[in-house]
């Protein structure tokens, strides 16, 4: 019964933080890429207007950068609920 329930813990630990990262994700590709593009576009980096700029590349380089977040944080997860590979 109790590693059943370290199972659900593991589980559901898992599942939130997918569920934040394709949160935060999708906050910045679409938000930041679409619906607040037009404010977004008084700002500059690069040069660029920054709606542009997250819609072209910044939504990508978070993407990115979330890959190594969540591969970090499961590493956690996984010592934390005695689970790891190594």
């Amino acid at each position: 019964m109790a590693e059943n329930t370290s199972a659900d813990a593991y589980w559901k630990a898992n599942i939130r933080l997918v569920l934040c990262l394709l949160a935060i994700w999708f906050a910045v590709s679409y938000g930041a890429g679409i619906l607040f593009a037009d404010w977004l576009d008084q700002f500059r980096i690069g040069g660029f207007k920054l709606g542009f700029w997250f819609a072209q590349q910044g939504s990508i380089y978070v993407f990115v950068g979330l890959i190594f977040y969540y591969v970090w944080r499961m590493n956690r997860l996984d010592r934390e609920h005695d689970v790891h590979e190594d």
